[in-house]
């Protein structure tokens, strides 16, 4: 399409009725089929990738801005759609990001999950070829287009927040308010409220500045390729049983065990790591204390490279 324009209609399953989607991720309806009723999943700049560090580009990008990201909602529905499971926030201003690879401001929309059969995997993007048993999403589209669906007509309609998780033996607090909603929602196209709001700020690492980005599609049906990725290389930790909880969901076929679609080919993309210096904007408010369990990620990673340059 010319100048960035996608036909109208074209909408990711999780926007509307999933009744319409008959998509999957087993053998009969997965991604390797997806393209038989939607051709653009079959398109050159697809995602998820595989980021290989020795071959990206470090940059230094202008700070990334997150507004009302420290804000409580003032509700928050948790959803499971069939295909994943589903945050929507309801906020008196609508949370939104700029700055950074971003020209202009986006907008929250919804924040989604993707897993895998087991701990060793379920991420969808992957760095160099190592994945995670789990990645959350976080969907935001471009103010200047005024609707979200609107905003999958163009090329920079729409960017997502990815967050990688690792396996730790400490559950996380701030997680533990969704993970202990998920058996209510185990029935595709059941939803429960969340009893203790929480803000999209205490979803994210605390290390926002270093970050991969590139540009990309939606990673479900139609696998529109209207999205710049940004990709915080800071894992979050949780617990066995809390990730094992998102395997007990179910689609209309099952047991949810996995929604993850595999890396698709760079095709020639440049992709980006962030190297600039942590701004004040993108910095914690100082009523959100640090997480324990992301100080302990550091600390471990430390003592692994010092032990390596020891050993040498």
């Amino acid at each position: 399409m010319s100048d960035g324009l996608l036909p109208r209609g074209c909408l990711p399953a999780w926007t509307s009725d999933t009744k319409g989607h008959m998509f999957g991720y087993d053998d009969h309806n997965g991604p390797s089929h997806w393209a038989e009723e939607y051709e653009t999943c079959a398109g050159k700049f697809q995602s998820p990738i595989d980021i290989e560090e020795h071959l990206v580009t470090q940059v230094r990008l202008p700070p990334l801005h997150f507004h009302g990201f420290q804000s409580e909602p003032i509700s928050s529905t948790v959803t499971n759609n069939g295909h994943t499971v589903m945050l929507q926030m309801n906020m008196s201003k609508m949370a939104s990001v700029s700055g950074g690879p971003l020209k202009g401001n986006y907008l929250f929309t919804q924040l989604h999950f993707h897993w895998g059969y087991n701990d060793s995997v379920g991420s969808e993007d992957t760095i160099n070829n190592h994945t995670f048993p789990l990645e959350l999403h976080i969907v935001m589209y471009k103010e200047n287009y005024g609707t979200f669906e609107n905003a999958t007509h163009y090329k920079d309609g729409l960017t997502v927040l990815a967050v990688f998780y690792e396996i730790y033996e400490t559950e996380n607090q701030v997680y533990s308010e969704i993970v202990q909603l998920l058996p209510f929602v185990t029935m595709p196209n059941s939803q429960h409220q969340l009893k203790k709001l929480i803000t999209l700020d205490s979803l994210l690492p605390m290390t926002k500045h270093l970050y991969f980005t590139y540009n990309g599609s939606l990673t479900t049906p139609p696998c529109l390729e209207v999205v710049t990725w940004i990709e915080f290389k800071q894992p979050i930790l949780l617990s066995h049983y809390q990730v094992e909880a998102f395997r007990k969901l179910k689609s209309r076929e099952g047991l949810m065990t996995h929604n993850f679609r595999p890396v698709q080919p760079l095709s020639g993309r440049p992709v980006w790591f962030n190297v600039a210096d942590d701004m004040s904007h993108e910095k914690r408010g100082h009523d959100s204390a640090a997480n324990p369990l992301e100080t302990s990620y550091v600390l471990v990673s430390f003592f692994v490279l010092l032990l390596s340059v020891l050993e040498r």
